[in-house]
């Protein structure tokens, strides 16, 4: 086998830059869920187990929807297809305004 097929080795700034945007996202996420727990008792695992099935749920429709009509791009041309232009319309401007309001945070 010739070495031009060899991988290269090293990271990058973006990787490095990823991988530790990756662990404060995560430290955070563990730390919160470890607070909530303390605070709210082992309940809150269960009602985290049941938003995880939900999503989980909402993910595998939105997957079948995707490959039924390959020509859509998002969700919210599921939106204009099955509630019109006005849904869609709300629709895409209330997923902006949730990522700029997570932004915010």
């Amino acid at each position: 086998m010739s070495d031009t097929h060899q991988l290269k080795r090293g990271l990058k700034n973006r990787h490095v830059q990823l991988l530790a945007i990756g662990g404060a996202i995560g430290t955070g996420l563990f730390l919160g869920s470890g607070r909530a727990i303390h605070l709210a008792g082992p309940s809150i695992i269960f009602a985290y187990l049941i938003t995880g099935i939900i999503c989980f749920f909402i993910m595998r429709a939105l997957g079948e929807l995707l490959l039924s009509n390959l020509n859509h791009h998002s969700f919210i041309d599921f939106v204009e297809d099955y509630l019109g232009d006005r849904a869609a319309f709300i629709t895409g401007w209330t997923y902006w305004f949730c990522w700029l309001s997570l932004a915010m945070a």
